[in-house]
């Protein structure tokens, strides 16, 4: 999910829990994150070419649900995502396992190769499942990279500031580690040692705020965000005047907008920079486009809403892909809510059964709400059925926490993934 400059938002969270089984394991869940800020200048190290800034979901809507375990019967490490066996030899899964272990070695021997404990020899197996669409635009490399390392930390004892091994994964994923609203730094040093997240709020700072993902799709997107950020890089002048001349006074605006918990300027700043990503999108040679039709029905449902009520009462932005993420405040979610179903309504008559609105609508709870017939006129939108498949209703969550919960394992006894219920 690593891209250009351009939004300042994420959403993410990790999770940890023991092991019932014997075998050396941690586990954990992380949420997703969409930023407003960011582009690489160090593919390798994965190192940014400007600060970002991101606000950490809630992991009781949005998680990756991650478990490691080691042990000397294991004769290869191993990877499981969402069920499926992966390649573990991905760079940069191994520079996340390279990281932890170097970090490993260095915290258990002190520098001397030959007090090391076995069990860093030990192979280790990891499971890794989201319950968000995946590389979809919705963060989930991010989310996952920062639960790995946690996870990893646990297992091979490793304690200290994680972003250098998240973001070996995934940039995004340093931020991911902590709770509330959090800055990845830039930093200045070629090795990348300087370039870590901090918390700039903590996850109750502005406790009315509410986010709405629209999930337009759940198909993998076309292009990449890796590959696209690399060849916006090499061929978007857009792309650095970004970075160097804009996103600096925008990092400094956004953080006064969540100190300040100023909903106006914060949505309007972070409609700006969403559309000004996508313009650095179609400015790379040859263009990105990852929004489709529906995704520029929801710019204009947001604008026509606002329009109505005479004041930025939502605010939009897009990662690399079709799904919108909505921001507004805990008093205008249930309308909004309501706009969304009456411009995009769920197909097959989903309004009417009970069963059919807690599939389109899931996490938290939205009362229901009608709409006015000013606003129906203002919104000037013929349905779209379909068009929007669900919506996730969330919240700013937590950093990592521990999970106790021995069944929430995702590997049995013997290291291996247990069967799907």
């Amino acid at each position: 999910m690593d891209w250009p400059p351009a939004q300042i938002w994420d959403l993410e969270l990790s999770q940890l829990r023991s092991n019932p089984g014997g075998l050396p394991e941690g586990g954990g869940t992380a949420g997703r994150g969409i930023r407003l800020c960011r582009g690489k200048r160090d593919e390798e190290l994965i190192l940014p070419i400007n600060s970002s800034l991101s606000v950490t979901l809630h992991q009781d809507q949005l998680k990756t649900t991650t478990t490691a375990a080691i042990s000397k019967d294991f004769t290869e490490d191993r990877i499981w995502l969402n069920g499926r066996e992966e390649d573990v030899g991905q760079p940069r899964l191994q520079a996340c396992l390279r990281e932890i272990r170097r970090l490993a070695r260095k915290r258990r021997s002190a520098g001397d190769e030959d007090l090391l404990p076995l069990s860093l020899s030990y192979k280790v197996h990891v499971a890794s499942v989201n319950n968000f669409p995946t590389a979809a635009g919705l963060a989930s490399s991010a989310a996952g990279y920062a639960c790995l390392a946690y996870t990893l930390a646990q297992v091979y004892g490793v304690e200290g500031d994680l972003s250098e091994v998240a973001r070996r994964g995934s940039g995004s994923a340093c931020r991911s580690l902590y709770g509330g609203f959090v800055e990845w730094q830039m930093g200045q040093r070629a090795d990348g040692k300087d370039s870590v997240a901090r918390q700039v709020a903590p996850e109750l700072h502005w406790p009315e705020l509410r986010v709405l993902i629209l999930v337009v799709s759940a198909e993998k997107k076309l292009t990449g965000s890796t590959v696209g950020m690399q060849t916006s890089v090499e061929t978007s002048p857009l792309l650095r005047f970004r970075a160097e001349a804009l996103v600096p006074a925008r990092m400094a605006e956004m953080a006064r907008c969540v100190m300040e918990r100023d909903f106006q300027a914060f949505g309007q700043l972070t409609m700006k920079d969403s559309n000004q990503f996508h313009a650095t999108c179609l400015d790379t040679f040859p263009p990105i486009s990852y929004l489709n039709d529906t995704s520029r029905c929801i710019i204009h449902l947001v604008h026509r809403f606002n329009a109505h009520h005479g004041q930025t009462k939502v605010a939009y932005t897009f990662d690399a892909g079709p799904n919108a993420v909505i921001f507004t405040l805990d008093d205008t979610m249930a309308e909004f809510v309501a706009a969304v179903r009456h411009s995009f309504p769920p197909e097959s008559n989903g309004d009417k059964c009970p069963a059919s609105r807690s599939r389109f609508l899931k996490g938290l709870p939205v009362r229901p709400a009608l709409l006015s017939d000013e606003l129906k006129a203002a919104l000037g939108m013929e349905p779209t059925p379909g068009g929007i498949k669900y919506i996730i209703a969330t919240q700013v969550g937590p950093g990592p926490q521990v999970l106790d919960d021995p069944h929430a394992h995702l590997l049995g006894p013997d290291g291996l993934p247990k069967p799907a219920a």
